[in-house]
């Protein structure tokens, strides 16, 4: 697909390129489109329906329609040609050919933030990007498709990025977005502590059902609970230092997970502070690839607790079926009941 939709002089605005806008691309896209010069790269599937325009909201009320000439619309790495900045938002799998088209397309100069899920993804993009300036990022919510050109942002959170000068020219246009970036010298603890949190998507998932319904059944909390216990260990044997994501404890979590439906609410409640919501159309990016017949980013996920009790030479029993049942599920697996999911679970982790 050219690039399409010409946007209108925005005369000194900052050049922003969204590769990979899926979900989250499209939605933090959305809220930039009005303080910068935008363009979408992506698939034809996800941008043809954006032909006549965007709206994207949030849980907080936030509700914003943006008019087709506010941005423009690539079907090929082209758009990114001119971009002063480029937010790579493609799923793991596809870092390699991101950073290749980048490369290929993207001035010299142009800055790269990596909003991926995951910890290595900003790390692959500067083994293959020698040179350019490349920030990791973390996104911390959920997205989901209301209507083909309708996204909206359902659970809590803000940007994160690793503080540096890059930066400087980009920070005002994030803050009169909406989105100001929160940046951090310890983005390698940020990053694990989302990933420890995104143990839950295969959870949601291998569930089919969305956040909310999943997190008020105990079984699939206490599946939660079991994959974050094993990964809490395994990370506390390292000198990595997790960022509570969450209003809530890293350490308190699998306990508050575990408890009763009737203390569950109260206990989450008093240790977030009444700061914690989720909303009711919030499913997890894999939960949203299975159901589009998709590859999901399990092996970037519960796949990294793998790898790091590979290199503890430790067992991962629990992260390790989590990662075997979301791909039987790719092949067409029906969803698990709350009650058979926590069954297998504990069946891996006796051996």
């Amino acid at each position: 697909m050219a690039a399409s939709g010409a946007a209108e002089a925005k005369g000194g605005l900052p050049r922003v390129a969204v590769f990979g806008a899926g979900l989250i691309g499209i939605y933090i896209g959305g809220r930039l489109a009005r303080f910068s010069r935008l363009t979408l790269v992506g698939r034809p599937s996800m941008l043809g329906p954006l032909e006549g325009g965007l709206t994207v909201t949030d849980m907080d009320g936030h509700n914003e329609a943006i008019a087709a000439d506010r941005f423009r619309r690539s079907g090929s790495a082209d758009g990114l040609a001119d971009a002063e900045l480029v937010l790579v938002t493609v799923k793991s799998q596809a870092s390699e050919d991101a950073a290749a088209a980048i490369l290929a397309r993207a001035p010299e100069g142009a800055v790269v933030i990596s909003f991926q899920n995951g910890v290595a993804n900003a790390a692959r993009l500067r083994a293959l990007l020698p040179g350019r300036t490349v920030i990791a990022g973390m996104v911390p919510y959920n997205v989901v498709q209301r209507a083909p050109d309708h996204f909206h942002r359902g659970t809590p959170g803000s940007l994160v990025v690793e503080a540096g000068a890059a930066l400087d020219p980009f920070r005002q246009m994030f803050a009169e977005s909406g989105m100001p970036l929160a940046e951090t010298a310890n983005i390698e603890g940020v990053m694990w502590g989302k990933l420890l949190i995104n143990l839950n998507n295969a959870v949601n998932a291998l569930s089919g059902v969305s956040l909310a319904e999943q997190l008020r059944q105990r079984d699939f909390r206490k599946a939660w609970a079991l994959a974050l216990k094993e990964a809490l260990e395994l990370v506390k044997r390292t000198k990595v230092k997790p960022v509570d994501p969450l209003p809530v404890s890293l350490a308190l979590l699998p306990y508050i997970l575990s408890l009763p439906d009737s203390l569950y609410g109260k206990a989450m409640a008093q240790a977030a502070g009444g700061r914690m919501k989720v909303d009711p159309h919030a499913r997890s990016s894999m939960a949203d690839d299975l159901a589009k017949g998709r590859k999901t980013e399990v092996d970037w996920i519960n796949g990294e607790v793998l790898r790091l009790a590979a290199a503890q030479g430790k067992p991962a029993p629990v992260n390790r079926r989590l990662v075997e049942l979301v791909r039987e599920a790719e092949a067409g697996a029906l969803p698990w009941k709350a009650s058979a999911l926590l069954a297998a679970l504990l069946r891996a982790k006796a051996g």
